[in-house]
């Protein structure tokens, strides 16, 4: 008796037909998300074509090996950081979207390594690892290796992508995920500063600096299979060899650490949203800590959401992250070059002054609780002078040590007093200008996605933003004009630490007047600010 036997189907055709179906009828959503796509792929992709000329015009430089290892060791790490910063870029990273199916993982892994083959980032890398392996590549055997190299690099990037989205899967659809890939704008601003820094560095010494760091990832994968191909060029067989080995197991060790989270995510239950017993008693406490390090009243209830907001909405959490980041890094970064100044301190104030700048838009819709229980200029008086109490809790400490550490890095401690007077007196004025255009110019944040400004109310971030921070510069005018007479027509040693006490109270008084000003038109405008931060 012969028993019936099912064919096995390869589903990777399917799931290919799949990816690409999601593309075709995400774009018929809208003309505008149509546009935007095609404009982002041609940007993209000349940009691609234009990296590729320019690593094709590098070919024969005497350091060219290690700029193009370097490049796919970046290139790597921008794959592996991508499904962190990024979940919801491509709807087929998550997998959970497919364990009511009756699939097998290694199957399911061949199909969605194919399918992530399919897009706009592939095709970029794909024309990134080509530049690289022509500027290396001499001789026919270099070639040969190099058509191997190319794809090794290509699927270690996918599979590493895949990889780090599978084991984080839970994490990213859920809400702690979303707050994680709101952050991308800190790691953009960094990596920017970074980049931009060496730039200079290599500018002034050369691509001679590259060396040291070409010599340790050309044994890293995937960089290793680029190195393969200058080996080969080189005549070292016996370690292009090893090095497109070093590759293909890294590419192996990936799919099997993909298999097996993938595995564990389509057989075990999703527990990422049950709550533990025993933390909310942890909780508690720590508020109770909290208070009581606050004043009484309403200021410090205030105070206390304020500083809630701030470690626990994701919004609010990136934009003070990302202004404690660029503000440090700006006067540190130019100190380190020796091209900079003590004055450049002062960008951390202003960084970090900026979070006064649409206060109720930061609270959204919850903000109709809050306006319940304004009745009065007092009551909106109190309430601004709270909110500004806690920025201040985390501002004043932080531009005095950013502060210090540049002076310390420059040595110019005769300047310290005069910068922490200017410093304090720009912090005053952005808090006072704040204050206002929060109540002039409030405008919604969207909770979800990545735009910091609902639909329709872009003209009015710009006005509240950028008209206060004009505002708070002629403000702070009074201060910047006496920092010069002291260091132009006095003895700026002897006479510059007056500019400190001068400075923070300049600063304190321009800050109570302004809330002043901003409380009775707080009160008097409670529904067209409610109507405006609900909009999103």
């Amino acid at each position: 008796m012969t028993g019936d036997v099912t064919p096995v189907t390869d589903i990777t055709p399917v799931v290919v037909r799949l990816k690409l179906s999601l593309l075709k009828n995400g774009l018929r959503q809208s003309g505008g998300r149509r546009a935007a796509y095609v404009v982002s792929a041609v940007v993209v992709l000349f940009f691609g074509a234009l990296q590729l000329l320019g690593l094709v015009a590098l070919r024969g430089h005497a350091h060219v090996e290690a700029v193009v290892v370097l490049l796919v060791a970046v290139l790597a790490l921008g794959w592996a950081v991508m499904p962190l910063f990024f979940p919801g870029g491509d709807e087929t990273l998550d997998p959970t979207r497919l364990v009511m199916l009756p699939l097998r993982p290694r199957p399911l892994v061949r199909a969605l390594l194919a399918a992530s083959l399919v897009g706009i980032g592939p095709l970029f890398t794909l024309l990134l690892l080509t530049g690289s392996v022509i500027t290396v590549a001499h001789g026919g055997a270099a070639y040969v290796v190099a058509v191997v190299a190319v794809v090794l690099a290509l699927l270690v990037c996918v599979a590493l992508a895949r990889t780090v989205a599978a084991a984080n899967i839970r994490l990213l659809t859920s809400r702690k995920g979303r707050d994680l890939a709101v952050l991308s704008g800190l790691v953009i601003a960094i990596g920017a500063q970074l980049v931009n820094f060496g730039a200079q560095r290599l500018g002034s010494s050369g691509l001679s600096q590259l060396e040291p760091a070409g010599d340790v990832l050309k044994w890293v994968p995937p960089a290793s299979a680029i190195g393969a191909v200058d080996s080969v060029s080189a005549g070292s067989y016996g370690v292009a060899v090893l090095q497109l080995a070093l590759s293909a197991g890294a590419l192996v060790a990936l799919i099997g650490v993909w298999t097996r989270h993938l595995t564990k995510l389509m057989t075990s239950p999703d527990g990422s949203t049950l709550q533990a017993a025993g933390e909310q008693p942890t909780r508690d406490r720590g508020a109770g800590g909290l208070a009581r390090l606050l004043p009484a009243g309403r200021t410090g209830t205030v105070m206390e959401r304020s500083l809630r907001y701030v470690w626990r909405d994701p919004k609010t959490k990136a934009a003070w992250v990302t202004s404690l980041a660029i503000g440090l890094i700006v006067p540190v970064f130019n100190a380190l070059q020796g091209t900079g100044s003590i004055y450049f301190a002062c960008f951390a104030a202003g960084m970090l002054g900026i979070q006064m700048y649409n206060q109720f838009g930061q609270d959204t819709s919850a903000f109709w609780m809050v306006a319940t229980t304004i009745s009065s200029a007092h009551d909106a008086y109190v309430e601004l002078r709270g909110r500004a109490l806690a920025l201040l809790v985390i501002t004043l400490p932080y531009a005095t040590l950013v502060t210090v550490t540049t002076t310390a890095m420059l040595g110019d401690w005769p300047r310290l007093p005069e910068v922490l007077g200017l410093s304090f007196a720009l912090l005053g004025a952005m808090l006072a200008t704040g204050a206002w255009t929060s109540a002039r110019f409030p405008y919604s944040i969207p909770q979800e996605g990545y735009k910091n400004v609902a639909p329709g109310q872009t003209g009015l971030a710009w006005i509240s933003i950028f008209g206060g921070m004009v505002s708070a510069a002629l403000l702070t005018a009074p201060v910047i004009v006496a920092t010069i007479w002291v260091n132009v027509t006095q003895d700026g040693d002897e006479w510059g630490w007056l500019l400190l006490p001068v400075g923070a109270a300049y600063g304190a008084g321009i800050t109570l007047a302004g809330l002043r000003l901003a409380a009775p038109r707080t009160a008097a405008r409670l529904p067209e600010i409610l109507a405006a931060v609900s909009k999103g």
